[in-house]
């Protein structure tokens, strides 16, 4: 049983700084040892931000003056405007490879192509009067010692280059965390880095003590801060980690400014940026989202703009008192289980509770990177009301999260999720499905289909900025329409898998067997060119009751003509 899928990565394309726009120098002042002060023109500027794609208008509005990104690419230039428009200003990253990625840094030609990503990108965008600082890098250093002498060597380079081509606007790379020996590596090889980024997640109260303990002395900036990750909570008795409610996340937002932010400030450190300005699926939906999908914010917004500005918003979150499962959080398949939630508002608005039941994220991610969505059972929810839900647990046995989602109707939200652990036996052994027997050649989609083998409707990875339309008249290869894909964001990646049945992710039979087959082709262009694509076949692993018999992906560098491309499935199992 074969599935296909589709998916783009964001790139850098050109973008010029209007020419009208005039460069707001920014520097850096040491007022006496270990004593710092971030200057923009002229003026002391201390950093309010956070990181993210969700709304800069609001966090404008609640006393934000700044975010970061991670890379550049189609968007970055929007994202300068709008920051100017709205007074923010932006610490632009320039994403440099992990060797977790395959990257290699002691490969001369894989450096030189960075070196030249770093180079037009500081070009394109020196002078544009948004830009605070250049962010060489996040967590590139690995999860180990951090102190692989080639990839600071190549910082220093990057760094030294970057300040001769703009001496407006000082440098920084981004460390995750401080341990082992990123700073003392920093300090020996990185003379041109004037400041040090701390991702810093559950110890970052104690992050001033550690850095000066750890011979800290550029000045550094919070790059990423928020609640625990998931890697610094402990284990519960059935082997996954119980998520903090907003509430509690609030204070640790709260915690982090007061003591690593405020407490520095005209000593070590420039500010901070909260983490993550928006929402993103990593371990669960919610764990490290100051808002909300549907872009209601959370009590975490609700801190911030009081550190920032000293003022809580207008209309305040709701705030949740306890959350919890009356009876075991260990039950068996089937069984029915009743969570009880309590909440309060500050203004006595009349919230709404969304329930939802979710499975545990099958693979967790190193460092950030994109995860899939987990699976809904919407049909176990039995029951609910404003104060608790009634479930009826699902046949397959395995870990579930309970969520309550609370609104006040009023663009503010609280939200806490429950794992339990659902036992018995399985109702399937993972085995592959064979698929139903399909003459070859197979259309995948094209022009005229009464109904299409495989169903566009497996989204991944940041799905609100994935765009298609499969039914365009721009242009089409052949006949009257053609398949048109978009990714909107500046970074980050999207995908779509084809899939049959619909919406299907090995829980059910069903797929084609296409033995005989010998290449998937098919024709693409981009709409400048040097867009870069993957496609392939097989997503499904044998965790999977019905899983994919075989997989394979290429990658594809598209011009901006139609072009045929196609991947050899010889030897592969496609039944």
């Amino acid at each position: 049983m074969i599935r296909f899928v589709t998916s783009c990565t964001a790139l850098m394309l050109l973008a010029v700084t209007s020419l009208h726009a005039q460069v707001v120098k920014v520097q850096i002042k040491q007022t006496s040892p270990g004593h710092y002060q971030l200057l923009r023109g002229g003026q002391p500027y201390l950093i309010k931000g956070a990181g993210g794609d969700g709304d800069k208008q609001l966090m404008a509005d609640l006393g934000g003056n700044a975010f970061r990104t991670w890379g550049v690419g189609r968007g970055t230039k929007a994202l300068l405007d709008e920051a100017q428009q709205l007074g923010l200003t932006v610490t632009l990253g320039l994403w440099l490879g992990h060797e977790r990625h395959g990257f290699d840094y002691t490969n001369q030609d894989s450096l030189k192509e960075q070196t030249a990503m770093v180079r037009d990108a500081v070009m394109k965008y020196k002078n544009h009067p948004a830009l605070l600082a250049w962010g060489l890098g996040n967590e590139m250093e690995g999860y180990a010692e951090g102190d692989n002498p080639n990839i600071w060597n190549h910082i220093q380079k990057l760094a030294a280059m970057v300040k001769q081509m703009d001496p407006n606007h000082p440098t920084m790379t981004v460390i995750a965390e401080i341990g082992g020996k990123r700073v003392q590596s920093i300090n020996q090889l990185c003379p041109d880095i004037d400041i040090i980024g701390i991702n810093t997640y559950g110890g970052v109260a104690s992050i001033p003590a550690r850095y000066r303990a750890a011979g800290g002395t550029k000045p550094y900036v919070l790059t990423e801060y928020g609640p625990p990750g998931i890697w610094e909570i402990g284990k519960n008795s059935f082997g996954t980690v119980n998520e903090l409610t907003s509430t509690q996340k609030a204070d640790r937002y709260r915690e982090a400014y007061l003591k690593a932010i405020k407490a520095e400030e005209g000593k070590l450190c420039l500010g901070g940026y909260a983490f993550t300005w928006g929402f993103k699926q990593e371990a669960t939906a919610t764990w490290f989202g100051m808002l909300m999908p549907d872009g209601t914010k959370t009590q975490a917004v609700d801190v911030m703009a009081q550190m920032w500005a000293g003022k809580y918003p207008p209309n305040r979150c709701p705030e949740i008192v306890s959350y919890k499962i009356e009876g075991a959080d260990q039950v068996n398949t089937g069984d029915q289980v009743i969570a009880v939630i309590k909440t309060t508002d500050p203004e006595n608005d009349s919230c709404t509770v969304e329930w939802q039941f979710h499975e545990e994220a099958k693979k967790l991610n190193t460092g950030g990177d994109a995860e899939e969505a987990t699976k809904q059972y919407p049909e176990a929810i039995i029951a609910s009301n404003n104060q608790q839900v009634t479930l009826k647990m699902p046949n397959i046995p395995g870990i579930y999260r309970i969520f309550a989602i609370v609104r006040d109707g009023k663009g503010s939200s609280a939200v806490a999720n429950i794992p339990i652990l659902v036992k018995g036996e399985p109702v399937a052994t993972s085995v592959a499905a064979t698929g139903k027997p399909s003459p070859l050649p197979v259309w995948v989609h094209t022009d005229g289909m009464d109904k299409e083998p495989w169903y566009a409707s497996g989204w991944m990875g940041d799905t609100g900025n994935i765009k298609m339309n499969e039914k365009s008249t721009t242009n089409p290869y052949h006949g009257t329409q053609c398949i048109e894909v978009k990714y909107t964001a500046a970074n980050g990646w999207g995908g779509v898998v084809w899939q049959s049945p619909a919406n299907d992710w090995g829980d059910q039979p069903g797929g084609w067997d296409l033995t005989g087959a010998t290449k998937l082709s098919f024709y693409a262009r981009g709409q400048d060119g040097n867009e870069k694509i993957k496609i392939g076949f097989g997503v499904l692993g044998s965790d999977k009751p019905f899983f994919d018999t075989d997989k394979g992906e290429a990658e594809f560098t598209l011009t901006n003509e139609w072009k045929q491309y196609s991947i050899n499935l010889a030897g592969k199992n496609l039944k």
